[in-house]
């Protein structure tokens, strides 16, 4: 069995090193596993006035959402916080109230900034979001990375990242065992 894992980066940059992180963690992931980025960058700004008629590139995002196992988000931290395209994104896959795309799906977060702590403020946010949600959260191994030159190209480096990639997975195909969100798509 293959388990589909989107990935939402929180970056639009096209050179952003969260996006970079996002690509390591797919090329890290364990076999039969496909972590695929999802595209955020063309929502428009979310307003509740059209949640019964959602544009096109929202309901894409909440199809592909459903059709996964779990989701990956990779966030870097704007002002202590999530940037507002990941808010965004969340807020139109998880409306109208009662049709979240995300609930009992896996989550994991990781993300890099230049910054001394990384990005442990904005995952500390991103985890109420998600408590919210009904997204078990993966809690350990913690991802905050500080990104310094030479980082991708580094072995230490992508044994953490794998060695993070590996639990997550074994916290989808838990969460898949105990009649979570696998059991529930598939159902």
């Amino acid at each position: 069995m293959t388990h589909t894992i989107a990935v939402i980066v929180g970056s639009l940059r096209k050179d952003s090193h969260n996006r970079r992180l996002a690509d390591t963690l797919a090329s890290l992931a364990p076999e039969g596993f496909a972590l695929r980025q999802l595209r955020i960058d063309d929502l428009p700004p979310y307003n509740q006035d059209h949640d019964a008629d959602q544009a096109a590139p929202v309901k894409r995002l909440k199809s592909e959402i459903r059709a996964s196992d779990g989701v990956i988000f990779v966030t870097p931290e704007y002002n202590r916080s999530i940037p507002g395209v990941l808010k965004n994104a969340i807020d139109h896959a998880s409306r109208p109230y009662g049709d979240s795309a995300f609930e009992g799906k896996p989550a994991g977060i990781v993300g890099i900034s230049i910054g001394a702590v990384g990005t442990a403020v904005a995952q500390n946010h991103l985890r109420d979001v998600l408590a919210y949600l009904d997204m078990p959260a993966l809690g350990q191994p913690e991802m905050f990375l500080h990104y310094k030159d030479g980082f991708f190209d580094n072995e230490k480096t992508r044994e953490h990242l794998k060695k993070w990639v590996l639990r997550y997975a074994e916290w989808v195909r838990a969460h898949a065992n105990a009649g979570g969100a696998g059991a529930r798509k598939a159902a």
